[in-house]
């Protein structure tokens, strides 16, 4: 009877470990990971924008006596228009010389006013995503000038 060979050397159970590990290994799993973390963030997005639709929906049609956004319905899309511009300056305001709490703020307000703006003109944030992921990858200014060429004017 002879003897069965050895058994390779393992660092434990399970199949024994290669000498040295794939280059690409540590790239894959920083790749997998930011992947997955866009992935959550892209969800927690949506969730939230759908959410805030949802919200401004339902308050819209309120008493604009106890909501501030039927309020701003009930004065129409030029007022509601010029909300979105004075949280868009004091947006730029914050980032410029107020702290990042005072700008996380402001950017709040902006993003909730704009909103209300779309829901005044029956668009939905998809729609802003969709356009958002379209232009991916092109330059802004190849994407401006394109613009300005459908519209019949240098950008």
């Amino acid at each position: 009877m002879s003897t069965p060979p050895a058994p390779p050397e393992t660092d434990g159970p399970g199949p024994p470990l290669p000498d040295t590990l794939p280059d690409t290994l540590p790239e894959t799993m920083a790749e997998t990971m930011a992947e997955t973390l866009a992935g959550t963030l892209a969800e927690t997005l949506a969730g939230t924008l759908e959410r805030l639709e949802a919200t401004i929906a339902h308050r819209r049609q309120a008493d604009p006596e106890t909501s501030y956004v039927a309020r701003l319905f009930a004065k129409g899309l030029g007022k509601i228009a010029q909300k979105l511009g004075e949280e868009g300056v004091e947006t730029v305001i914050a980032a410029l010389s107020e702290s990042r709490e005072a700008l996380v703020g402001e950017a709040a307000d902006l993003l909730f006013h704009l909103a209300v703006v779309l829901a005044a003109r029956d668009i939905r944030f998809a729609d802003v995503l969709a356009e958002l992921d379209r232009r991916e990858g092109v330059s802004g200014i190849a994407e401006k000038a394109s613009r300005a060429a459908k519209a019949g004017r240098k950008g």
